[in-house]
Order: structure tokens, then sequence, then C-alpha cells
């Protein structure tokens, strides 16, 4: 799987979900990451429209020290965090996929965010590629 103009990808072949989970929650501790939210898409799209769908989280990533200079900067950068990070499930494994800070980030303009996404996007790159 290749990346996008928004996004980092990396397949984990052989990998179960829980497994790979696991793996990025810990890699994105040892670059300054917290996940602060977990969204199981599979639990929430069978409970509200009663879909199957493949093991799917969407993982809610923060570094502090990284928030709070971007905040300082601009505080209504709230609204683009935390960093998203999805692990799903695959045919052969899991697949794990980020979302780049530069380009989410981009809309709030270059004064708004200085160095906080080119930072953070070198953090997470370098968790992805801990896997």
């Amino acid at each position: 799987m290749k990346d996008s103009d928004y996004g980092l990808r990396k397949q984990l072949p052989r990998t179960p979900f829980g497994v790979a989970v696991e793996q990025v929650t810990v890699a994105l501790k040892d670059e300054g990451f917290g996940v602060l939210t977990t969204i199981d898409v599979k639990a929430i799209l069978k409970e509200k429209i009663d879909v199957d769908f493949r093991p799917y989280v969407i993982l809610g990533a923060c570094n502090p020290q990284l928030a709070n200079q971007a905040l300082n900067q601009d505080d209504t950068i709230g609204l683009l965090l935390p960093c998203n990070v999805v692990v799903a499930e695959t045919a052969d494994g899991s697949e794990v996929a980020i979302a780049k800070p530069t380009a989410i980030l981009s809309v709030a303009g270059e004064a708004a965010i200085g160095g906080f996404a080119d930072e953070a996007e070198a953090r997470l790159t370098r968790a992805l590629d801990a896997l």
C-alpha cells in the first residue's frame, strides 16, 4: 500500500490486529505520543447501523510538548488535533496509516503552526518505521 498526500501507510503482514494495535501504541509512546482516544469503528458501525466491518480502530495520538507549542501559537489549532492513526485488519495481517500532520495542519498556514507539524510528522514517521 502506498502513501497518499495526506497519510503514511505500512503493511504488517502476518501481524494479528490486536498485536498491531499494541505495537503501534508502544511505537507512538517511544516517540512521545500518548493515545488519548480509541474509536472502535467496527463496534460503532455494528451498534449504530448494524453493519459488519473488519476490525478497524482510529487512535487519537498526542505529543503534549508539541501540542502545547502549537496551541501557544494558535489556540484554535485544537480543531485539528490530535494526530489520527488507523490500525485495520487486512487479509494477511494488519495495516497502519498515519495522517500527515503537515498536510492536516497546512490549512492553518505556516505562521500558525511553525515547526510543529514537521516535528510531529518526523516523530510519527519514526514510529511507523519502527513497526
